[in-house]
């Protein structure tokens, strides 16, 4: 076992005009122990970063996700992860066995065959969505008016949120995902993305449809309380996540056409950005050593997905985008208990847009150089904000 003496790092590591995932990481997954660092907040906390490591913090019952177990790590007052008292029914801030009652009732709408189901209606949305590009004209912003919509729409479908109403939840993650966003910012949005659901779950109890909310109000397991949250969870990651995966591996493929339609992009893309890098905050519950470091009960942990997924010793040449590699053993969607219940369907979601998109417009390029894109190093996401493009006008 170690201890250590090093002074802590900053965090986060990400910085304007920097690679990412931050070169540091190599040097933390080389180094004895853990590496120490403190949050914004000032408060401190372990970085894990190699592969083994982070896999072992994600699943060891001595680790909580839990926010009220004392020492959990906040950047913030109100980032991060929010208590049940602050969002009932946020089912991923929650150990078993108490986890295990929400993803048991929703595991069935997320399953391979469930997904599968839910293609042709992806696919419409994907088509409709490149027919407004096109109508357009020959630029746009791809994260806009694609990359952002069409994960949008598909899980505002899942749930059962008017499409008229995107602007509103995507304007209020906006708020909830940004690094830079204040404690009254995120407050008010987490409050009105909350009065917007209960409204909306009280419509479905009156009036149910075809869809998740009113199908979860009739099985009864999750109180009508606790919804609220479950459905805030899913609208939240069902979208945002997946938009920057779609946009980053828009840029990525333009850069490597030869991966274009081949299905084995999808998988080395989600592990070559692991754009939930700063997602898995956790905390010891009881003394636990990591990677030979001594971590003491009340002690909060990061584990860094993007370093876990750049690990050399588990993924050769692993800053390199090779599609041909086995990228499955990545942690790009967690591990164990709570790794991501929509990883289906986000799979699905990058194939059919990948695929759509190159074969409805094959000239698209970027319309700016690569080092100008406006990257997201303030989101707890790591993604773009914009993705200006451009394409010959005939559609072929």
């Amino acid at each position: 076992m170690t201890t250590t003496d090093r002074c802590p790092v900053a965090f986060p590591l990400r910085r304007p005009g920097r690679p990412f995932p931050p070169r540091e990481y190599a040097d933390f997954r080389s180094a004895d122990g853990l590496v120490r660092s403190t949050l914004p907040s000032g408060v401190p906390v372990w970085l894990v970063t190699r592969h083994e490591d982070v896999r072992t913090v994600l699943t060891d019952p001595r680790i909580s996700s839990n926010p009220s177990h004392p020492g959990f790590p906040r950047a913030a007052k109100t980032g991060g992860v929010p208590s049940q008292d602050q969002v009932p029914g946020w089912f991923v801030a929650l150990d078993p066995p108490e986890h295990g009652r929400f993803r048991k009732t929703l595991i069935p709408e997320f399953t391979v065959r469930r997904i599968r189901e839910m293609r042709p209606a992806i696919q419409r949305i994907v088509d409709e969505r490149i027919d407004a590009l096109l109508a357009a004209g020959d630029t746009a912003d791809l994260i806009a008016d694609f990359a952002l919509s069409v994960p949008s729409l598909v899980i505002s479908d899942l749930l059962g949120v008017p499409h008229a109403d995107r602007d509103f939840f995507e304007a209020k993650t906006r708020v909830l995902v940004t690094l830079t966003s204040t404690d009254e910012q995120r407050e008010s949005a987490t409050k009105a993305l909350m009065r917007y659901l209960n409204r909306l779950i009280t419509i479905k109890q009156r009036r149910p449809g075809d869809d998740l909310i009113s199908r979860l109000l009739a099985d009864g397991t999750i109180s009508r309380q606790e919804l609220t949250g479950v459905s805030m969870l899913l609208l939240i990651a069902g979208h945002e996540t997946t938009a920057n995966n779609i946009g980053l591996g828009v840029v990525t493929l333009l850069s490597n056409p030869r991966w274009i339609g081949d299905e084995r992009a999808v998988e080395e893309l989600l592990r070559y950005y692991s754009v939930a890098d700063l997602v898995a905050f956790r905390v010891a519950v009881e003394d636990v050593e990591i990677g030979g470091q001594i971590i003491r009960a009340g002690e909060g942990i990061v584990p860094l997905v993007a370093a876990a997924n750049h690990d050399g010793t588990v993924f050769d040449r692993p800053d390199e985008f090779d599609p041909e590699r086995s990228a499955r053993s990545h942690v790009a969607f967690g591990y164990g208990v709570h790794q991501c219940l929509g990883q289906n369907l986000v799979r699905v979601e990058m194939d059919i847009a990948y695929r759509t998109l190159f074969a409805r417009i094959p000239t698209l390029e970027l319309a700016v150089p690569v080092e100008e894109l406006s990257l997201k190093y303030d989101g707890v996401l790591f993604g773009l904000h914009e993705l200006p493009v451009r394409w010959s006008s005939t559609e072929e």
